[in-house]
């Protein structure tokens, strides 16, 4: 049996690969006979020898038969010719944790001549679930089946799916044969995120999210910033004045949006946090920065991802943000895939996130930290940007595991970034960020009026 690359037309996951062109010849064919037909063998060859012992003519017949009836089904399956093309679709190729996806499997007979009897098996990891198997009858020359699994994960990742394989067997059960396809599928697990109420956190009169629109040539003529003329430019637009000086046409200089700039800080310090598992502190700061990213997006902010290793997400080609040069669902794909597979540091501090956000106004920066001790909180306060909020969301992985309150320690250092202008909040086991979400944007609030009318109620 010979399986051949998927016909034109179809999907680009498509796992149109070659899965074995009798590769190993006879020998692999042989390799393929089940224990029925090795007993079958075994027992023939036990009947002739006996046969010949004991010079009986018609026990020698039957050992024969026995012996040649699994050679001759290895021989058959050896010689078919069947032409098969599969591909695989995920729907969607990316999920939250805890959340199914279907992959749907499609078989073509694109030979002339119809096959037997066909197992189908997918090759999955086993935290998606059990192997999926499926016994497709006769498919007629040119025909096609179709069938689909389902799987889901409780832990985030990349997890592969695939090779396709094939499994022909006789009429009698006496020989089976494997081939599989080379290609392969990737699902990604994504942590969970949850919705976010729409509050107030950078203090900011303009509002939340809607970015300041700032204009380059509504101040006069020596504030216009003057470009070349394109085609299809309003003519009213045109600036005489600049056209006279440069001897071509030129126009103003449309009204270009500022848009407001976020950092979501993850810090991922294997010594910050203890324990393990979906309900772990690092987990629920990895879907507390995924939720962040996703809103804040939404918001229209431009958006990146900063751990403390000082990765950043997107990188530099894009000054570090997404949302002004990438499409929002694109970013917020990007960052969503790294948050798959993001895993505890070896890092002990913060410095390097430090140094990446030192460089100038970030404007809002939100964080979400685990155990820090003085030195660590001391560098976490420097981070706020005097013309920047910041809200950070400290986690003390010890009363995740005990499930008491927060330590004196962790009081002390919400103490300290408070007074270096930070929003900081305690996040006791098994809360949910929407509710400190609304809370840090009360905080936040009651900041802001504090700092417009120097204190007075």
């Amino acid at each position: 049996m010979t399986t051949a690359a998927t016909p034109e037309g179809q999907r680009g996951d498509d796992l149109g690969a070659r899965a074995g062109d009798d590769r190993g010849g006879l020998r692999a064919a042989l390799s393929g006979l089940t224990t029925r037909g090795r007993s079958f063998l075994a027992a023939g060859v036990a009947a002739a020898i006996c046969a010949f012992v004991l010079g009986q003519s018609d026990l020698l017949r039957v050992g024969v038969l026995l012996a040649v009836l699994p050679l001759l089904c290895a021989v058959v399956l050896h010689r078919t010719r069947y032409r098969v093309a599969g591909s695989r679709r995920l729907s969607p190729q990316r999920v939250p944790v805890g959340s199914e996806a279907r992959v749907h499997l499609r078989m073509d007979n694109v030979s002339r001549l119809p096959t037997g009897l066909l197992m189908l098996q997918d090759h999955v990891p086993y935290m998606l679930g059990p192997r999926p198997r499926f016994v497709l009858d006769r498919v007629e020359a040119g025909g096609r089946r179709e069938v689909s699994y389902r799987v889901r994960s409780d832990l985030r990742g990349r997890f592969p799916l695939g090779p396709l394989q094939l499994r022909l067997n006789d009429p009698f059960g006496l020989c089976e044969l494997t081939r599989s396809f080379s290609a392969y599928d990737t699902l990604t697990v994504v942590p969970r995120t949850e919705p976010l109420p729409p509050v107030k956190l950078t203090g900011e009169a303009a509002g939340y999210g809607d970015g300041s629109l700032r204009s380059l040539a509504l101040a006069g003529d020596d504030d216009v910033i003057p470009r070349t003329y394109r085609h299809g430019d309003d003519l009213r637009r045109v600036h005489w004045r600049s056209t006279a000086r440069y001897g071509e046409l030129m126009v103003r200089r449309e009204e270009q949006p500022q848009r407001a700039r976020c950092t979501v800080l993850l810090d991922t310090r294997a010594l910050a946090y203890e324990g393990a598992g979906p309900d772990s502190a690092f987990e629920w700061a990895v879907s507390g920065a995924a939720s962040a990213l996703v809103h804040m997006l939404e918001r229209g902010f431009s958006v990146r991802l900063l751990t403390d290793t000082g990765t950043s997400v997107p990188g530099a080609g894009t000054e570090g943000f997404a949302g002004t040069t990438h499409d929002s669902a694109e970013a917020a794909g990007l960052m969503m895939d790294t948050l798959a597979v993001v895993d505890h540091s070896d890092g002990a501090g913060l410095s390097r996130a430090y140094d990446v956000l030192r460089g100038g106004n970030e404007g809002l920066l939100i964080a979400f930290v685990g155990d820090i001790d003085e030195e660590q909180a001391a560098l976490a306060a420097r981070m706020r940007q005097r013309s920047g909020a910041a809200v950070a969301f400290v986690l003390d992985s010890g009363t995740w595991i005990s499930g008491g309150a927060a330590s004196g320690a962790v009081e002390e250092r919400l103490r300290q970034l408070r007074e270096a202008g930070w929003t900081a909040l305690s996040v006791p086991p098994g809360a949910r960020l929407a509710e400190l979400w609304q809370q840090a944007g009360g905080i936040r609030a009651e900041s802001a009026a504090g700092e417009t009318y120097g204190g007075w109620s």
